[in-house]
């Protein structure tokens, strides 16, 4: 075979191949972050088994609050095994435990749910968060786990488009990551009397660390992540949307017939 006529091979850049090896890095070392600020945040529950700032987990829904602690510590150790898979190329293993993660995102909905509501069942008249009464900031843990729930759906629907699909799982943590940042004191009241705290609420730190991550990212990979950086719009939105849409009479209607049962 002649020289003009044999066939060619195109060998990725040495500048993709390193582009795509940061890629890697940059979502296990954002996965590891999000471990590390739920381990911050949920000390209180992991080493005494109290909720924050140190206060026993309350009797009636005690095992909820346990059950739904232990998923979302799954889910969070689950995100950053499946970034170390696919940083080692063990794409077949991250598949199979894809599933799972599927399974177990299911079940932190329902989880998340419940204790939204059964935890404004039974706390005190006179419990304030973020200065709001309880019922108004049910508004919080019960759309943040909807928010949580839709981008895990986008991201199963899109596992065969490696760019959305990695971006939806990260987003998907993002938005329920702010349950533990709010809960690490000195992060809690650097915003709490801002005005930044008064539009996102505890939303704030974590919209803050998602902005890092895009920078990060685009920083690391020289390419800008439009997907991701669509669904932390969103999020932005979002969070302000929810602090506005608590102290609603649609909210309050709303939380009224969950709270029915």
């Amino acid at each position: 075979m002649s020289q003009a006529t044999m066939p060619t091979t195109s060998m990725p850049s040495p500048g993709t191949r390193r582009s795509a090896a940061n890629l890697r890095y940059f979502h296990v070392g954002a996965s590891a972050t999000f471990l590390l600020i739920m381990i911050l945040g949920f000390q209180q529950f992991y080493v005494h088994g109290r909720a924050y700032p140190g206060r026993p987990l309350a009797p009636p829904i005690r095992a909820l609050l346990i059950a739904h602690g232990v998923a979302m510590s799954a889910w969070v150790i689950l995100l950053l095994v499946q970034s170390l898979l696919i940083a080692n190329r063990k794409h077949r293993i991250h598949m199979t435990l894809g599933k799972i993660g599927a399974v177990l995102a299911g079940c932190i909905f329902l989880l998340g749910l419940r204790v939204g509501v059964s935890a404004a069942q039974v706390a005190p008249p006179q419990v304030r968060l973020w200065n709001l009464p309880y019922k108004q900031f049910m508004a919080v843990p019960i759309i943040s786990v909807i928010i949580f729930a839709g981008f895990v759906t986008l991201g199963v629907w899109y596992r065969k488009r490696a760019e959305v699909h990695r971006s939806m799982m990260l987003l998907a943590t993002l938005a329920a990551i702010p349950a533990a940042a709010d809960r690490i004191g000195w992060l809690h009241d650097s915003y709490l009397n801002t005005i930044w705290g008064t539009i996102f609420g505890p939303f704030f730190s974590s919209l803050v660390l998602g902005g890092i991550f895009l920078l990060i990212k685009w920083a690391m990979t020289q390419r800008f992540d439009r997907y991701y950086a669509l669904g932390w719009g969103f999020l932005i939105l979002s969070s302000a949307g929810i602090m506005q849409l608590a102290t609603s009479g649609l909210w309050d209607r709303i939380a009224n017939f969950l709270l029915s049962y």
